[in-house]
C-alpha cells in the first residue's frame, strides 16, 4: 500500500512499526455544535483508510478523541472558548452541551456508515494523565510558568515545524491576526499546557492541579490519549489540514519532548470542502450539516457517495446540484445492483474475471486510496458479461467492506393507496409553486413530507419520491 505522508510531503510505502498490526488515531469533534459537512468528509476518508488496512489484512487499533473541554476558537490559544459559547446559546450547562452534540456525532456517523473507533475517549477522563505529562515536561525543562499558567516553550525543540515545512514567520501569518495577543509568552508560537488565568472568567470546567485550579490545553489532550491507549509510537495520526501548522505541529513538540522518540510514522491530512468563495465554515451562510442535506431531502449516504468520488488530498466543491447529481448516481447504482439481485442466471462462474476485479479494486484502494477509481471499477464489474450475477453481487458484497454504501440492502417500507394519493397530491402542489416561483412554499412541502419520511428525488424525468425508515 502506498500512502501520502504529510511529514516527508511525498507518497510511501505503507510499513507498519508492527507488521501484524496499525495503529491509527483520529482527531475527534469539538462538541459545541453539530458536526459540519467539511468535518464529516474528513471522518468519511478516514473510515475509508481504517476498513482499507482491515480489508487488505491489516488488524487495527483506532483511538478517537471527543473535546468535551473548552476548546478555544483559534488553534493557537486565543479566541472565545467553543465549548463555553455552545452553552450560553443554548441555555445549558457545558456538560450538558457536551453530551447533546457527542450524542449528535454519533447519530451522524451511524448515518454516514462510519465504523466507531476501537477506542472513544473524552477529554475530560484524562485529566489526571494530562497533569503527569506536564510534570514530565517540566522536570525535562521544556516548560515555563508566567501569569499562572503552564506554557511549552517552543525554542527548546529541534526542527519545531517539520511538518508544516513553514518559518515561523509563516506560521504567524497562518494564525490568525484579529485576535488578542498573549503578552505572558516568551514566543509567539509557545502554547498554552495548563490554564489557571485566561481572559474567561467562571470557567465551568476547572480541576485541581500542582500550578493552581485550571483546566488543561488543547493540544495536549491528542498526545496524552494517544500515549495512554496506544503506546509511545504509533503508525498513522490523522485530521484536518488546517490541524498541519499549529495543533498537531504542538503535539508533535510536546509528545516527542516527552518521551524522547519520534512519535508518528505517517501524518494522514484531508483537504477542505469549499464552496465557490473558498473555504465553507460554521460561521459562513448557512450551517451545513447532514440533518440539514436530509431536511432537503437527500440521503446521507448520497453525501458519502459524493464524497467518494474524489481523493481525500483535493479539494472538494460542494453545492446542492453536484450533491443531486451524486444522489442520481447513487441510485442509479443501487437500482443497477438490484436488477442484478432479481434477475438470477445461471450462466457458468469465471473465476479469473471475478479475482481480476477484485484485484483492481484493491489497487485502487492501496494507491493512497484512490476511491473514485475503486468506484469506477465497481461499475466496470457491475456491467461485463464476464461474470455471472451472482459472481457479481459477491464482489458487491466484497467492495462494500470499504465502501459502505448500503447497495445490497433491502428497501421494504408498505406505501398504503391513501398515502401514496397524498404524497402525489403535494407532489403537485409542489410543482405548482415552483412554475410560480414561490420556492418557500415548494421547500415547506418538501419538509412537511420529510417529516413523514418521505424523501423526494428531482429528476429529468419528473419527480420520484420513496419512504425511508
Amino acid at each position: 500500500m502506498k500512502l501520502y505522508n504529510t511529514l516527508s510531503r511525498s507518497i510511501e510505502d505503507f510499513k507498519p512499526i508492527d507488521e501484524n498490526s496499525v495503529k491509527m488515531y483520529t482527531c475527534g469533534p469539538t462538541v459545541y455544535n453539530y458536526a459540519h459537512l467539511g468535518n464529516l468528509r474528513t471522518y468519511i476518508h478516514e473510515d475509508v483508510l481504517e476498513k482499507t488496512l482491515r480489508y487488505i489484512g491489516y488488524p487495527v487499533k483506532r483511538v478517537m478523541n471527543i473535546t468535551d473541554v473548552g476548546h478555544l476558537e483559534s488553534d493557537a490559544d486565543d479566541g472565545e472558548d467553543k465549548m463555553l459559547k455552545g452553552a450560553k446559546r443554548e441555555n445549558k450547562t457545558v456538560w450538558e452541551i457536551a453530551q447533546h452534540y457527542t450524542d449528535a456525532f454519533f447519530r451522524d456517523m451511524d448515518s454516514l456508515n462510519i465504523k466507531k473507533a476501537d477506542v472513544v475517549a473524552k477529554a475530560t477522563d484524562y485529566i489526571d494523565q494530562y497533569i503527569e505529562f506536564i510534570k514530565g515536561l517540566e522536570k525535562k525543562g521544556f516548560t515555563y510558568i508566567a501569569n499562572g499558567n503552564v506554557y511549552f516553550d517552543i525554542t527548546k525543540v529541534e526542527n519545531y515545524t517539520k511538518l508544516s515545512g513553514m518559518d515561523l514567520d509563516q506560521l504567524r501569518t497562518a494564525s490568525r491576526e484579529d485576535v488578542e495577543v498573549d503578552v505572558h509568552k516568551k514566543n509567539p508560537q509557545d502554547f498554552v499546557l495548563w490554564f489557571t488565568k485566561s481572559k474567561f472568567e467562571n470557567q465551568a470546567m476547572k480541576w485541581d492541579s500542582p500550578w493552581g485550579v485550571g483546566y488543561p490545553g488543547w493540544h495536549i489532550e491528542c498526545s496524552v490519549i494517544s500515549l495512554v491507549n496506544l503506546g509511545e509510537q504509533m503508525d498513522i495520526h490523522c485530521g484536518g489540514v488546517d490541524h498541519i501548522p499549529v495543533h498537531h505541529t504542538n503535539e508533535i513538540a510536546q509528545t516527542e519532548s516527552y518521551t524522547g522518540k519520534e512519535w508518528v510514522k505517517y501524518w494522514w491530512h484531508g483537504e477542505f470542502l469549499i464552496d465557490n468563495d473558498g473555504k465553507m465554515s460554521k460561521s459562513k451562510g448557512e450551517f451545513l450539516t447532514l440533518s440539514l442535506i436530509e431536511k432537503k431531502g437527500f440521503n446521507p449516504l448520497s453525501y458519502r457517495y459524493f464524497v467518494l468520488n474524489s481523493h481525500y488530498r483535493k479539494q472538494l466543491a460542494f453545492s446542492f446540484d453536484s450533491l443531486a447529481s451524486a444522489e442520481n448516481a447513487y441510485t442509479k447504482l443501487k437500482s443497477r445492483v438490484k436488477t442484478i439481485k432479481d434477475n438470477a442466471d445461471n450462466k457458468q462462474a469465471n473465476e479469473q474475471a471475478a479475482v481480476k476485479y477484485k484485484e483492481e479494486f484493491k489497487k485502487c484502494l492501496e494507491d493512497d486510496l484512490n476511491t473514485a477509481n475503486a468506484i469506477t471499477v465497481l461499475f466496470d464489474m457491475l456491467k461485463t458479461e464476464d461474470l455471472n450475477n451472482s459472481q457479481k453481487l459477491d464482489l458487491v458484497a466484497d467492495f462494500e467492506k470499504v465502501l459502505s454504501l448500503d447497495l445490497l440492502k433491502e428497501e421494504t417500507v408498505e406505501i398504503h393507496d391513501e398515502l401514496a394519493d397524498y404524497i402525489e397530491e403535494m407532489i403537485q402542489k409542489r410543482q405548482d409553486a415552483k412554475k410560480n416561483k414561490d420556492y418557500q412554499l415548494a421547500d415547506s412541502i418538501r419538509a412537511e413530507l420529510l417529516e413523514k419520511g418521505i424523501v423526494l428525488e428531482d429528476t429529468r424525468q419528473g419527480v420520484n419520491w420513496k419512504k425511508i425508515n
